[in-house]
């Protein structure tokens, strides 16, 4: 009866023991679940066009991934199922991030077509004042020429960067034009008087 009972003993000690390790095993398919999803906001474009969406996501996966080393594994499995949805509205949320970059890309080359037409018209009205700032504008013309060609051919892969050039590329216009203004209100040097003749 003794050994009846040990055996009983052992035999619900190794069943809980089962038990316990069954449930207390980390979640790899939520975390690969979650990681697939990551890796899908990444390629849609998260990264540039749905920053906020994509870092809350990455909290929630970095959450996920300290409650696995500390072996709180329905608490991590949570986690992860709440971080596969995070980087699934930041991939959902890319496309409209574009669009709005897209928009306000094309709004700052406008305005930087815009400013370079009218400095243009200036130089025209101004162009015998600009003797010592000639080599100057002419190395700034061909840069803001060659970069408002370049932003404008980036937008559709880039638009966030054809933003930034063109950006950069106004504080070159807006200089000029701030030039031009001040050379255009200035009067014009008086020739320059003949020396009368010693006699």
């Amino acid at each position: 009866m003794k050994q009846f009972r040990y055996s009983v003993s052992v035999i619900m000690v190794l069943a809980l023991a089962l038990v316990f390790i069954g449930c207390a095993k980390p979640p790899e398919a939520e975390q690969s679940a979650a990681k697939a999803a990551m890796d899908a906001s990444v390629a849609a474009g998260a990264d540039k066009y749905a920053v906020a969406d994509l870092q809350a996501a990455k909290k929630l996966m970095e959450t996920a991934d300290t409650q696995v080393k500390d072996k709180k594994y329905k608490e991590a499995k949570q986690s992860y199922v709440d971080a596969k949805a995070a980087f699934e509205k930041a991939t959902a949320a890319a496309p409209a991030g574009k669009k709005a970059a897209t928009d306000e890309a094309n709004a700052a080359v406008a305005a930087l077509e815009e400013g370079w037409k009218s400095i243009g018209d200036s130089v025209k009205k101004i162009e015998k004042k600009m003797k010592e700032q000639k080599e100057a504008w002419e190395a700034d013309a061909k840069t803001v020429e060659e970069g408002l060609k370049a932003s404008k051919e980036m937008i559709a892969t880039d638009p966030i960067t054809a933003k930034t050039k063109a950006g950069e590329l106004k504080v070159v216009v807006d200089k000029w034009d701030a030039t031009f203004k001040e050379m255009a209100a200035a009067p014009a040097p008086a020739p320059a008087k003949p020396e009368a003749k010693k006699k």
